[in-house]
């Protein structure tokens, strides 16, 4: 892929560097592989994908266990008709409920249920040792401090300004 192979001969300015690709290549390859063992075991002990868990644990820690549909969307960086299907598929285990709003029946919400509750509770203890095994147990104090700061600072690059569109 052009501008993506490091050190070749009469590089443009918009390739990167080595430094540059060494760093992009370790972090991509990183979020793949956590992604794909979180996947694994959270597939495995709760028949949970990593989506899932995180659609769950965003209506868990709503105020009211309900998000707007379109807020959800959002929040995930779903298209809606990738999370209307997610949500048909958590719908059918028990786990969350859509309907219509109640303060404004134009609008749909997604509510967990208190089956999705005990499920996602359960589901944090396995992501929580994934993460803190595959993770972060091979950093340092210092390193996982520096770690956060910079993954927050990437976030915080990627969000929309505001009055920017996307």
């Amino acid at each position: 892929m052009a501008g993506f192979i490091p050190g070749r001969a009469g590089r443009g300015a918009a390739e990167l560097d080595l430094a540059e690709h060494k760093s992009w290549h370790n972090y991509l390859a990183t979020v793949l592989r956590m992604s794909t063992v979180l996947n694994r075991e959270l597939t495995d002990s709760h028949q949970l994908s990593l989506a899932d868990v995180r659609l769950l644990d965003l209506l868990e820690h709503a105020p009211t266990g309900s998000v707007q549909m379109g807020n959800l969307a959002e929040a995930l960086a779903l298209l809606p008709s990738r999370l209307t299907r997610q949500i048909k598929r958590l719908e059918n285990r028990g786990l969350v409920l859509r309907e219509a709003s109640p303060h404004d029946r134009r609008c749909v919400v997604a509510t967990i249920t208190d089956m999705g509750r005990t499920l996602v509770e359960q589901t944090m203890i396995t992501y929580a040792n994934a993460v803190r095994t595959h993770f972060l147990g091979p950093l340092t104090s210092p390193q996982i401090a520096a770690m956060a700061v910079t993954c927050r600072q990437m976030g915080d690059a990627l969000k929309p300004s505001e009055g920017r569109e996307r």
